[in-house]
């Protein structure tokens, strides 16, 4: 009866022509990978357990495993089109141009998802939530943003650390100098280093950075959020078809509770490279995967 109708109204043609130009034509990332066999991930060298490297060199992480399940996604997407995967190494600095100019076409880190960054990028589903704290000696007496009149402050180029620092200081009046590292492992660096009192980046990177060094004993991470901090995997903007393959990912990885496992792997479990974060979901995230389709 339906397609007696469709017949009748004239509409069952450009229904057809509409599907099979879908079919036939890509645009975007699904045209690049698919001419290309090859998709470029973007990852970070140091950002604990999101996205660093192994003993031998190799992008392991909770976000890289995120960004191949999408990669698998597309393969399927492409009807099983074998897509190499390759990798490229982007700071805080580089990862939002790299994006932008097809150089990565998905940027697998610990990026956040603000409101500034949307009108330049396109983001995933939210899959975790960190916040700005400070990392400092235990022996320093810093327990909070309060005690850091007149002290100096390293933060990684190009984060949102930066502009919380440099909002409260304006804030409060406190005169903290600021010194900027390229990137999270230079920064704690510059902490050990006593060019810095205190490292102000992401929590859960910072706790990533002290379980790689064993040195909890001589550096912990204290002070009240700077800021709110919700991550996602970052690609191109002005790309419907790609947007979906993503957010149809995370959908699925939802309903599976694999988002849930995948959680776990890197952040309850012991790490490839051996250390322990023990760090278990926030209540924040818990409902953020719950809106997302985690079933109870």
């Amino acid at each position: 009866m339906m397609l007696r109708f469709l017949l009748a109204v004239g509409l069952i043609a450009p229904l057809l022509a509409t599907c099979g130009a879908r079919a036939q034509e890509l645009t975007g990332t699904l045209k690049k990978i698919k001419d290309s066999k090859t998709v470029s991930l973007g990852y970070r060298e140091s950002s604990i357990p999101f996205s660093y490297v192994n003993k031998v060199g190799e992008p392991i992480g909770y976000s890289i495993d995120l960004c191949n399940a999408i990669v698998d996604e597309v393969s399927r997407e492409l009807e099983g089109v074998e897509i190499a995967v390759k990798y490229k190494k982007v700071i805080a600095e580089t990862r939002i141009p790299a994006v932008k100019s097809g150089e990565v076409d998905l940027e697998c880190g610990s990026t956040t998802a603000n409101f500034e960054r949307k009108k330049e990028v396109a983001f995933s589903p939210i899959f975790f939530v960190a916040g700005t704290k400070l990392l400092v000696p235990r022996s320093s007496g810093i327990s909070s943003y309060r005690d850091l009149r007149d002290k100096t402050v390293v933060v990684t180029a190009g984060t949102t650390n930066e502009a919380a620092v440099r909002a409260i200081s304006d804030k409060q009046h406190l005169g903290i100098k600021l010194l900027v590292a390229n990137d999270h492992a230079e920064s704690f660096a510059m902490l050990k280093e006593g060019k810095a009192d205190a490292f102000a980046t992401d929590d859960v990177l910072l706790y990533g950075l002290l379980a790689t060094a064993r040195l909890g004993d001589q550096y912990h991470v204290v002070g009240e959020y700077l800021s709110y901090d919700p991550y996602g995997l970052m690609y191109r903007k002005d790309d419907p078809d790609f947007a979906a393959i993503v957010d149809r990912t995370f959908s699925r990885l939802a309903q599976s509770r694999e988002l849930v496992q995948l959680y776990n792997k890197w952040f309850q479990q012991r790490l490839p490279t051996g250390e322990t974060l023990d760090l278990p979901m926030s209540p924040q995230l818990e409902e953020i995967f719950r809106v997302e389709g985690v079933p109870d």
